[in-house]
């Protein structure tokens, strides 16, 4: 079973097309993570499946229906979004932005509910913020805004969340506890995860599903294991790399070949013999 599809998928920036006719399948209850060189239209792919942009030609398919036919509230009862680097409002508190969350169950016949009351409440201590509501949302660390925001998208209780690059500009210890979090509301929820990253070797670990986004399509998809060779590294990210196994996770490990010193410079290998 599949979260979304798309069918005959072309999206374009004016005359400019970024993603030409694709027809892909993201599964149901996984995490998949799109990756690809900077401009190779993750993004723009992630946006077009959350129905924030207009395709060219073709669809995006969430639960059999054509989501441009679906109205707004109906698509925020079944997916989530957290864009890359959202900004809030000065002031806003941790709890007043998390409820932000519950606007798609909203309308004039029902307002504020218990269980909008209770959605709010585990949202917080699934994200460890209780005790932060009455904070505001720019008084707090660069890992605990992430945390907020993703917060209020678990308090749209849907069974799909994209994410855009939701690990930027964090230090790797922040990054490792987001990725963690996700994992676990995928492990112990079922949650579909579809979310873009840069960082190929945090991909491979905590990806069930790669998909390679380059040359205006989907240019391989499947485990980690399968897909990430240096020939496709090559290829996509136009570097030489060697891929070995990660011998604490088992997932590939790609150790990208620059100009810095190796191993066999005559300095180093001096230093080792000392």
């Amino acid at each position: 079973m599949n979260a979304l599809e798309t069918k005959s998928l072309t999206l374009a920036y004016g005359d400019q097309p970024v993603i030409e006719n694709l027809d892909h399948c993201f599964p149901k209850g996984k995490i998949s993570v799109l990756i690809g060189s900077n401009g190779s239209g993750k993004s723009t792919l992630l946006r077009s499946l959350a129905r924030l942009l207009k395709p060219r030609k073709g669809s995006v398919i969430l639960d059999g229906k054509a989501i441009t036919t679906l109205s707004t509230k109906a698509v925020a009862r079944k997916l989530a979004i957290l864009p890359q680097s959202p900004e809030c409002p000065e002031g806003l508190t941790v709890l007043q932005l998390v409820k932000q969350g519950r606007y798609p169950y909203q309308n004039w016949m029902r307002q504020w509910s218990e269980e909008d009351e209770r959605a709010v409440k585990r949202a917080l201590k699934i994200t460890n913020l209780e005790g932060f509501e009455e904070r505001t949302v720019d008084s707090l660390s660069g890992g605990q805004r992430q945390r907020v925001w993703i917060a209020m998208v678990l308090a749209q209780e849907t069974d799909t969340i994209l994410l855009d690059e939701p690990t930027t500009y964090l230090d790797l210890s922040h990054q490792l506890d987001i990725l963690d979090l996700l994992y676990e509301l995928n492990r112990s929820e079922g949650r579909t995860i579809i979310m873009v990253l840069h960082d190929l070797n945090l991909s491979a670990r905590y990806a069930d599903n790669m998909v390679v986004v380059h040359d205006k399509t989907v240019y391989a998809h499947g485990k980690p294991e399968s897909i990430i060779t240096p020939e496709l590294v090559k290829r996509v990210f136009g570097i030489e790399c060697l891929v070995m196994k990660d011998p604490v996770y088992g997932k590939p490990l790609c150790i990208p070949c620059g100009k810095g010193r190796r191993a066999e410079d005559e300095n180093l290998r001096a230093v080792d013999t000392q």
